[in-house]
């Protein structure tokens, strides 16, 4: 495990912490949130992790804290595309086993997010970023996203 997403998911697990109760942690200021607020990510997938931890703050009692069930409910991969400026231009349902459920709370949880942090301009091309991430879902209806997710349990 790399040491960024280490400190994604210390930062994870310490949101678990500062709420009332599991269901409802307190989002922690992780990501700048206005659209003039540009990126300092030095990779693309610097960049991922700073959306996805937009997406979980932004949406923080719908986020699973700690591990995932060893069978998820719903695996749903999402290809989203964001202008130059963190405007998401468009989003899609790439993979899923069409849980309409979660794939409306996977695609309603990214909407709610934008704007995201303007991406740095070396990862822009032709106006925009594409990037693709994946929403895991628990049972209880709950996600974590892949790029900060804990590794899932065994059994």
């Amino acid at each position: 495990m790399t040491t960024k997403r280490i400190s994604a998911v210390a930062l994870v697990l310490s949101l678990a912490g500062c709420g009332s109760g599991p269901e409802q942690p307190e989002a922690a200021r992780t990501v700048e949130t206005t659209r003039d607020a540009t990126s300092t990510a030095r990779s693309m997938d610097e960049y991922k992790m700073d959306l996805a931890n937009r997406v979980a703050q932004v949406n923080s009692i719908k986020v699973f804290i700690g591990r995932p069930q060893p069978l998820l409910r719903s695996v749903v991969v999402v290809k989203y595309v964001v202008d130059a400026e963190g405007k998401l231009l468009r989003s899609e349902i790439l993979r899923s086993n069409r849980d309409r459920v979660t794939e409306n709370t996977a695609l309603s949880t990214l909407r709610a997010a934008a704007p995201f942090p303007k991406p740095p301009p070396f990862l822009v091309r032709h106006g925009h970023v594409e990037l693709i991430e994946t929403w895991l879902f628990n049972n209880d209806g709950r996600f974590q996203l892949r790029t900060i997710a804990e590794p899932q349990m065994n059994e």
